[in-house]
C-alpha cells in the first residue's frame, strides 16, 4: 500500500474574465497549497474501489483515466480519509483526485510523463493539474496553464468556514458573476495582480493582491479587525482565510470566531 495527504489550496488571488468560446471563464489566479489535507491510500486490487468518502466521483475517474493512457486495466483500491470540508473552495476533490494519479502513476510498470499526466488531471478540473506542481503557482487561461511564483510561505492562515454556509453551485457562482457584468474592466485587474506579485517581498505585501473577483464574505471585515494583513474568500468560497504574521495572532481571532464556524490554523504547505 501506499500513502500520501492531499492538501487544500487557497486562492490568494482570483481574477475572473469573460467566457471564453469552450464555456469556460478567462481566469489568472494565485493557488497556495495549506498544510490541512485529506489522506489517500491506494493498493493492487482485483477491480477499482474507491472507499471512504461515498460522493468521490474525481478519485474515481483519475484513476479510470491514467489506466487507460497507460492501456492497463484500473485494478486499485483507493481509500480516501477527508479532512477538507467538501464545496468550500478548498479544492479538497481536485487535491484527491491528483493525487490518486500521482500514486497511480508510480505504481505502473512503464510512468507517464510529467506533460501527459498533466493533461489527464485538466481533463478532471481546472485546479486538478495545481496539485501536481510544488510550491505557489499562477494558473491562467482555464486555471490549468501554470507558472511557478516565488512568494514568502512565513505566516500563519485562519480559515473560517461559516456555519450553516450553503455553497451554490460554481455554474450558479459563475452566472451570477455573468449576470453583474463581473467581466468588466478584466484586463485592468489582470495588470493589477501582476503587478502585485512583482511587488511581493514580504508576506504583508499579499495585502495588495486584488480581492477575489467571484465572491465576497461579511466575515472579511472581522478577520481584518482581529488583525489579519490579508483576507478573502477562497476560489468559489465559501470558506474565507485570514493571513497572520504570528501564529498567537491567528489563534486569538480563532477564538473569536468559532461561535461563526468551523475554523483550522494552517501553514502554507510547499508539495503533498
Amino acid at each position: 500500500m501506499t500513502r500520501a495527504p492531499a492538501p487544500a489550496k487557497i486562492n490568494l488571488a482570483l481574477v475572473v474574465g469573460p467566457a471564453r468560446d469552450d464555456g469556460k471563464h478567462e481566469v489568472l489566479t494565485v493557488y497556495q497549497r495549506i498544510s490541512l489535507a485529506d489522506r489517500i491510500d491506494l493498493e493492487p486490487a482485483a477491480r477499482l474501489a474507491v472507499e471512504g468518502f461515498p460522493e468521490d466521483t474525481l478519485v474515481r475517474g483519475a484513476l479510470e483515466a491514467v489506466a487507460a493512457a497507460a492501456g492497463v486495466e484500473p485494478r486499485w483500491r483507493a481509500r480516501i480519509e477527508k479532512k477538507i470540508p467538501a464545496a468550500a473552495g478548498l479544492g479538497g476533490g481536485s487535491s484527491d483526485a491528483a493525487t490518486a494519479l500521482r500514486l497511480a502513476n508510480e505504481s505502473l510498470a512503464e510512468q507517464l510523463p510529467p506533460a501527459e499526466l498533466h493533461a489527464l488531471a485538466a481533463t478532471l478540473g481546472a485546479d486538478v493539474p495545481f496539485f501536481l506542481a510544488e510550491g505557489p503557482q499562477l494558473g491562467a487561461g482555464d486555471g490549468t496553464e501554470l507558472a511557478p511564483l516565488d512568494l514568502p510561505q512565513d505566516f500563519w492562515i485562519l480559515l473560517v468556514l461559516p456555519r450553516d454556509a450553503v455553497k451554490p453551485s460554481t455554474a450558479s457562482v459563475y452566472g451570477a458573476f455573468d449576470a453583474r457584468n463581473g467581466a468588466a474592466g478584466f484586463p485592468e485587474r489582470r495588470a493589477a495582480l501582476l503587478d502585485g506579485l512583482e511587488r511581493v517581498r514580504r508576506p504583508r505585501d499579499l495585502a495588495a493582491l486584488p480581492a477575489n473577483d467571484l465572491v465576497a464574505s461579511p466575515l472579511a471585515a472581522d478577520l481584518r479587525a482581529l488583525g489579519a494583513f490579508r483576507v478573502d474568500v477562497s476560489g468559489a468560497g465559501p470558506a474565507v482565510y485570514g493571513l497572520f504574521h504570528h501564529r498567537h495572532d491567528a489563534e486569538a481571532a480563532e477564538k473569536v470566531l468559532k461561535a461563526r464556524g468551523r475554523t483550522w490554523i494552517c501553514l502554507p504547505a510547499w508539495y503533498g
